[in-house]
């Protein structure tokens, strides 16, 4: 296997942090002044009565969030206590607004007012510490107000970059069209690289598929997972040459978690394997050979991409599974056939990896790179025949650090041990930190001359 590049996140973090440093501790700071100063300290029965009550109704939220959180399965990282703190003082300081509102100074009400917001903020900041989904302030208002990607260009533009050797590649949006297959997406993206552009007519390249977790839409992988820099960087190392890169919308929405199966939700895998890679293969004249098919997913991305490529080795023979579940998980099993399959329990086999590789019997020429976040307390690890196994160093912020917690704790070795035994070669590397973008984009980061190898991009000693 070529060696692992040094990545190069110079790009990614430069900005006013958001997961540490001045700015976080700053804006927690002045809330928690403002708020003081907004409760005050007023009468003896304001005191007493009212603020204790807005304290209850503060901790009642949190736990209803917490347990709401929990039930949909919605994370498989324990969140920090410190969320459940700032969830507690949002919903207080709403509280003190209200019942303190008609006998408070007009300065003191307005001081209420403001906290409200500034709560808000800090339990959201709180969130991005844990998920490391914005690394920066510059990164979190790109997305917000949707700024421009990095390489992008209109499609239009593309015929005039025929013939040429731009020094970066391209980052282009799609709009596919719907194959009858009832699921709305939105727009989705793809990045040519600079040996795209060679030629009177495009080379016959490979293509990856990149899809992200929950909460996502399809620029989180070019956003916040840092793929355009890390893919231009492999690309300027190899002559320009790098496989067409994918950014699929596997949600449609950003708080509709399909899991990439049928459902009620929407029919996300029929979108990804009879609308998406299609779409690519004529528009941009890539390869339709299922040997120079990949798929890379993070979380439950990551459960997407064992599951795309073992239910579809015809498609798909690549993935990289990067801190994935065991299967498609809405929660507990039944919530999970309720929530993704509408109460029909007959779709989880189908979409099950380990029964479905069961059932498939032995894979030919199909290989997944599996990526893990946590530490295990066990040796599951040893004794899988044909893996790599490599602890590198920590990344990422995350939660608590209780990895006893982890919902999915030793999903990937176990899926890597099914893999196996049906023939599918596994390389299992275990990272020491937590479940988050930070994970992600490193794990990405250091697969990617792997993947490329084995799409067969041109240009890549074997």
């Amino acid at each position: 296997m070529p060696p692992l590049p040094d990545p190069d996140f110079s790009k990614w973090g430069h900005g006013t942090s958001l997961l540490g440093g001045w700015f976080p501790i700053s804006v927690e700071i002045l809330t928690i002044v403002v708020l003081m100063v907004a409760i005050g300290w007023r009468t003896r029965r304001w005191r007493l009565a009212w603020v204790p009550v807005s304290a209850a109704i503060g901790v009642i939220a949190a736990l209803a969030a917490r347990t709401y959180m929990n039930s949909e399965g919605l994370a498989s990282d324990p969140a920090p206590f410190k969320l459940w703190v700032w969830t507690a003082a949002c919903a207080g300081t709403v509280a003190v607004a209200a019942l303190g509102f008609r006998g408070a100074r007009w300065w003191r009400r307005a001081l209420s007012l403001v906290a409200i917001p500034l709560t808000l903020v800090c339990a959201l900041i709180v969130l991005n510490e844990w998920v490391g989904y914005y690394p920066t302030l510059q990164r979190a208002w790109g997305d917000l107000t949707s700024g421009p990607l990095p390489d992008e260009i209109d499609a239009k533009d593309l015929p005039g970059l025929r013939n040429t050797h731009p020094d970066t590649g391209k980052v282009v949006g799609i709009d596919i069209p719907e194959g009858g297959g009832d699921f709305k997406h939105r727009r989705e993206y793809v990045y040519l690289p600079p040996a795209w552009f060679t030629g009177d007519a495009p080379p016959k390249l490979p293509a990856v598929m990149m899809i992200a977790g929950e909460f996502s839409n399809p620029t989180n992988w070019i956003r916040t997972g840092n793929a355009i820099p890390v893919i231009d960087k492999y690309a300027a190392g190899h002559r320009g040459a790098a496989p067409v890169f994918v950014f699929v919308d596997s949600s449609g929405s950003f708080n509709n978690d399909t899991e990439c199966v049928n459902g009620p939700r929407g029919n996300a895998a029929d979108h990804l394997t009879k609308e998406a890679r299609p779409y690519v293969i004529s528009q941009f004249d890539t390869s339709s050979d299922p040997s120079d098919w990949g798929v890379v997913g993070w979380s439950a991305g990551g459960t997407c991409a064992i599951d795309l490529t073992v239910m579809h080795p015809d498609l798909f023979t690549t993935f990289e599974d990067i801190g994935g579940d065991r299967g498609p998980n809405s929660g507990t099993k039944q919530q999970t056939i309720d929530r993704l399959y509408g109460g029909d329990a007959s779709p989880w086999d189908v979409y099950d990896p380990r029964t479905v590789m069961a059932k498939h019997g032995p894979y030919s020429g199909v290989a997944g790179y599996f990526d893990d976040s946590q530490e295990p307390a066990d040796d599951k690890t040893k004794n899988l025949p044909d893996r790599r196994q490599d602890r590198l160093a920590p990344v990422g912020f995350g939660g608590n650090g209780d990895e006893k917690e982890f919902r999915e704790k030793g999903a990937l070795p176990d899926l890597c041990a099914a893999a196996v035994a049906v023939n599918i070669e596994c390389t299992l590397r275990v990272y020491t930190g937590y479940h988050t973008w930070q994970f992600g984009a490193r794990a990405f980061s250091d697969a990617l001359p792997w993947i490329a190898q084995r799409v067969h991009t041109p240009m890549v000693p074997d």
